[in-house]
């Protein structure tokens, strides 16, 4: 099973972030982190997301290992969305994209779920459920099938 980051858009090409990333404006040296890395507060809402889907894969993975052996796990902060879509035809969480050499990924979109949920907890089942019911697509199930305590 592989598992890629999060896939983000860069808008500079890799000197003009280079160059943005090493200014130093009055001479003071370039800044560190503001907290150590073991600490929670480090870690990013991206970090964070991609631990849930994490999670959740783990959890599937104990019963359905075989199955998913050739599906890639992808997390991306928004979807694609073709023109004329509107917020009112809806906003998926989730997407199974299948390939025909018995491939499969299956993509879980940040925002959206960040912005429907308000408490971590309720992120994590959000991100649970939509990870199950892709899989359930994929193996051609009901997402009771796949786990039962959905």
């Amino acid at each position: 099973m592989a598992y890629s980051r999060t896939v983000r858009r860069v808008h500079l090409d890799r000197a003009q972030a280079d160059r943005v990333r090493r200014r130093d404006r009055r001479g003071r040296g370039v800044r560190g982190p503001l907290a150590p890395p073991e600490l929670p507060m480090s870690r990013s809402r991206a970090h964070v997301f991609d631990d849930l889907v994490l999670d959740a894969v783990e959890r599937l993975e104990r019963h359905w290992a075989r199955e998913l052996a050739n599906v890639e796990f992808l997390v991306e902060d928004v979807p694609r969305v073709p023109r004329g879509v509107t917020a009112e035809d809806g906003i998926p969480f989730s997407r199974l994209e299948a390939a025909k050499n018995g491939q499969a990924r299956i993509i879980v979109y940040r925002r959206p779920v960040e912005i429907r949920t308000r408490e971590p907890e309720e992120m994590a089942l959000l991100v649970y459920d939509s990870v199950v019911e892709e899989v359930a697509n994929l193996l051609g199930l009901e997402p009771e099938t796949v786990d039962p305590e959905t």
